[in-house]
């Protein structure tokens, strides 16, 4: 019996090494395709200038600018909202049926494909609220993309903090609000900074909502307001390799543009490690 529990372990162990294996080569093989291919386009004119001759020549500044752009903007409105509401279905709502309606809807929500969001923000920020196509109406419909994803994180994050923390905190007499704002929320920081940063990696990679909301493909100035249109690295990626005038001639820049975008979503990553690093080193003094 235990020389049979040893070998299944055994075998358990390889295959969940063969698989991690597997997945990081793939990974690497992506990394190094892109960096291999995009590396000869990336220069300093190519990263700060305009584009020109229809995208041909030039570089992609104001395609960099509407991507960043976007992630603060979604961001913004869609952090604050989504551990607001992570508060309070984990905190003060009891479970009842319309918790878990509420449940089921922000589950739908994050299985909703991104084109549906998308027309829905045509319909909605464009057409309804009459922004326009802007960098406003894009960053509200993002935001609506990414909601669900921070509201789970953060949900997830809250329900790891040990409940003798919230016990002990109103043992002295402190309020429950309180509680959760000096105890409880700094102890979920970490959870609540990695849901994050999944979500700004979509952000920054998503093209179907911009498409409808806002994304130029070439538009050699940057925005001058929120109620602007704007270029953004996926949507011009994906019409260089898809409807260009000059696919072929312009393979360099398009793999150029897909490095720029990873080197954006990596270094988002690099800061959140640190501030998550930060706060589990505050945590354990």
């Amino acid at each position: 019996m235990g020389l049979n529990s040893n070998t299944n372990e055994k075998i358990a162990f390889s295959l969940l090494t063969l698989a991690t294996i597997i997945v990081t080569g793939i990974v690497l093989v992506i990394l190094a395709y892109i960096i291999l291919n995009g590396y000869g386009a990336i220069s300093i004119e190519f990263l700060t200038q305009m584009p020109n001759r229809m995208m041909t020549a030039g570089g992609i500044f104001p395609a960099i600018i509407g991507t960043i752009a976007l992630i603060i903007g979604s961001m913004l409105v869609a952090l604050p909202l989504g551990v607001m509401a992570a508060i309070y279905l984990n905190e003060y709502a009891g479970e009842s049926r319309t918790t878990w309606l509420i449940e089921m809807a922000i589950n739908n929500l994050a299985g909703t494909p991104s084109v549906v969001f998308g027309l829905f923000g045509l319909a909605l920020f464009v057409k309804y609220f009459d922004f326009g196509p802007s960098i406003l109406s894009a960053s509200l419909t993002l935001a609506l993309l990414i909601l669900p994803v921070i509201i789970r994180a953060s949900e997830e994050a809250l329900l790891t903090v040990p409940n003798e923390y919230r016990e002990s905190s109103l043992a002295l007499g402190v309020s429950k609000w309180q509680t959760i704002r000096y105890v409880v929320l700094p102890a979920a920081i970490p959870g609540i900074v990695t849901g994050s940063v999944l979500s700004i990696g979509r952000v920054a990679g998503e093209t179907a909502p911009i498409l409808f909301t806002g994304a130029a493909y070439f538009l050699p100035r940057l925005p001058d307001s929120i109620y602007s249109q704007f270029m953004a690295l996926p949507y011009h990626l994906f019409v260089l390799a898809t409807a260009g005038t000059n696919i072929s001639e312009t393979k360099s820049i398009q793999y150029g543009t897909a490095l720029v975008l990873l080197i954006i979503v990596l270094g988002v990553n690099l800061v959140a490690v640190v501030i998550r690093r930060h706060y589990r080193n505050k945590l354990k003094i």
